[in-house]
């Protein structure tokens, strides 16, 4: 079971850690606000993400899909948060600037971007039923990749944060901290466009 384990985890690694609206949204965070002010935002994204993992679990994303109209509704107000979020994004002060910084998204921001986010739905859904760990006990098999799954949730996103933050020590000049903050806004808006795409 373990050599499975590791196989579980390298094929969540670049799945889930992949860029998307929750990851770019975490690395814009940091680099515009820093890592401290951004972890109420983080722990939103993470149990977000994790609250996908349980519905992908027991199957209610089947029945959210199999629902046309309940998609187009979740999509819409996915799309409005993310335009919203990427102009927070744009629009934030630059680290060191002197402005009076504005405040951060919140962790019920981080947690709709990732209850809404397309691509976590995908990632993880390849990711978990794709992979069998425990055929003689399913309900164990649940459990652990459950388990397993969380560990990358929690991994790949304080890594994002982490790499976001990163960047803002060195981007303390107004001009460059201005442009890497609206390139974020766009890379945001474009890996959620590009997740709509057939």
């Amino acid at each position: 079971m373990t050599g499975d384990l590791i196989l579980l985890v390298l094929a969540a690694l670049p799945l889930m850690g992949s860029p998307g609206p929750a990851t770019l949204s975490l690395s814009a965070m940091g680099a515009a606000f820093g890592a401290g002010k951004s972890t109420n935002y983080l722990f939103g994204i993470i149990l977000g993400t994790a609250g996908v993992l349980l519905l992908i679990a027991v199957g209610v994303t089947g029945l959210i899909l199999a629902e046309p109209a309940l998609t187009t509704v979740i999509g819409l107000l996915a799309a409005a948060y993310i335009l919203y979020l990427a102009y927070r994004i744009a629009t934030a002060p630059v680290i060191g600037s002197g402005m009076t910084a504005s405040k951060p998204p919140s962790f019920a921001g981080g947690f709709l971007l990732a209850i809404a986010n397309p691509k976590a739905y995908v990632a993880i859904g390849a990711v978990y039923s794709g992979n069998i760990l425990l055929p003689d006990n399913l309900l164990l098999d649940t459990i652990v990749k459950i388990a397993t799954l969380s560990f990358v949730i929690v991994l790949v996103n304080s890594i994002w944060l982490f790499f976001g933050s990163l960047l803002s020590r060195v981007l303390r000049n107004p001009t460059i901290g201005r442009i890497v903050n609206i390139l974020f806004a766009v890379m945001l808006v474009a890996s959620v466009a590009l997740s709509l795409i057939p």
